[in-house]
């Protein structure tokens, strides 16, 4: 079973920096993309960055410049800096990832959502 973990959200003051990470678990043989999304209240979820198997990063262009997806030396764990926060920043962070694992039987491909984590940023 793949699961898919946040951390890190948290309330900050706009100018400042936070850090999200996104741990994957499970029997998994290889991750595709993971993705950060948002949803903020009242506004469509949003594609902030992905991160594909073949290093491209792509980001939206509303936080291009600003905030930074890498992957750790494990490479089952994404992180999303974010620097020079704003207001519109402001939602919950859910992580996704396009997973290939084992589930005991054979191969399964399939994408992953995790909890989210909550991002405040005050004016």
């Amino acid at each position: 079973q793949v699961q898919l973990v946040e951390s890190g959200g948290g309330l900050v003051e706009a100018g400042g920096s936070l850090r999200l990470s996104c741990a994957a678990s499970g029997s998994i043989l290889s991750i595709d993309a993971m993705r950060w999304y948002r949803q903020a209240p009242g506004k469509e979820r949003e594609l902030v960055a992905t991160f594909r198997r073949g290093g491209d990063k792509i980001y939206a262009d509303s936080v291009k410049g600003r905030f930074t997806i890498s992957r750790d030396n494990t490479k089952k764990t994404v992180n999303l800096r974010m620097n020079s926060l704003k207001p519109d920043d402001t939602g919950v962070y859910v992580c996704n990832g396009e997973i290939t694992s084992y589930n005991g039987d054979h191969l399964l491909t399939d994408e992953y959502w995790g909890q989210g984590t909550q991002v405040t940023v005050s004016p």
